[in-house]
């Protein structure tokens, strides 16, 4: 990253540390700020529809392969739908904390930034993580500069938004901005991921989710890795082990009611997929809750 960026960036992370403590300022900028001083184990959160971003720290990011992906101020995720993502805090920064940030897109801005570009020519999937230019950093700046001026808000507001989604649509992964203003508020995607949040416990087939959609296997399963970077069903896997641990560490079940109120008929299966996600098997997850 150069040092333009950088110190964009930690003049952002400076803002963002004065306000973490006040989510309700921050949700009126669509914001949500996060803040750790310590390294955290593997934690399963849905992001909704937004732009996150590491403003200080490194975190990895379990990735569609189950590998995990390290990053920071350098890059950033875009989540055109809900997505189910399991990531851990590594680093804090030099400051003694991890900061981080999620905006919450606009499907309407979009959609109306979209359609005053150019389409790129591109059809290939984009990796994972964008590239943080100087000028995504300056538009998040100046985002949460309004934090301390909300009376300036009502008027500046509509002009970052629309400005930082133009970043973002002549950035490296415009092609999943696309593919979320394509299909907008209809999207097969979005219907799929309200069948699979709506009953976790069914035997999904990919074929039961896309004669729900109505469309054909293949178009959904593509659908799914423009929009998603999973599968249809590596989406659905990682919803049932978030709800799963859910089920486990908050209502303090049994690790096989846990798999069984999620769909695994397997407790095996689920062990092993448990672990695999989140680096220790159910039992022992549970055993660490209770001693900490």
């Amino acid at each position: 990253m150069d040092a333009r960026t950088s110190t964009i960036l930690e003049r952002a992370a400076d803002k963002a540390r004065r306000h973490v403590g006040n989510p309700a300022r921050a949700e009126t900028l669509s914001l949500t700020l996060g803040r750790t001083t310590a390294p955290t184990p593997m934690l399963f959160v849905r992001y909704p529809p937004c732009l996150a971003m590491v403003l200080r720290g490194r975190k990895r990011t379990l990735d569609a392969d189950s590998l995990e992906t390290e990053w920071g101020p350098e890059s950033f995720l875009i989540t055109p739908v809900n997505l189910p993502v399991i990531a851990r805090v590594m680093e804090v920064g030099e400051e003694g904390d991890f900061l981080s940030l999620n905006w919450r897109l606009d499907p309407a801005v979009v959609s109306e930034v979209a359609g005053a570009l150019q389409r790129d020519a591109r059809t290939a999937p984009p990796e994972r993580l964008g590239t943080t230019t100087a000028e995504i950093a300056d538009a998040v700046d100046r985002l949460l500069g309004l934090l301390d001026a909300p009376e300036d808000a009502p008027v500046l507001l509509p002009l970052i938004t629309r400005e930082l989604t133009l970043r973002l649509m002549r950035s490296d992964q415009a092609p999943r901005l696309h593919a979320a203003a394509q299909h907008a508020h209809a999207d097969s995607v979005s219907i799929a991921i309200d069948h699979f949040s709506a009953d976790l416990a069914r035997a999904w087939t990919i074929d039961d989710v896309a004669a729900l959609c109505h469309i054909s296997t293949a178009t959904l399963t593509r659908r799914f890795r423009d929009v998603t970077g999973l599968t249809p069903m590596r989406y659905l896997k990682r919803l049932r082990l978030g709800e799963a641990r859910r089920v486990l560490l908050v209502d303090g079940r049994s690790a096989s009611q846990a798999a069984s109120a999620v769909g695994y008929l397997s407790a095996a299966h689920f062990s092993r997929d448990y672990r695999a996600a989140y680096q220790v098997p159910p039992t022992e997850d549970m055993r660490r809750l209770s001693r900490g």
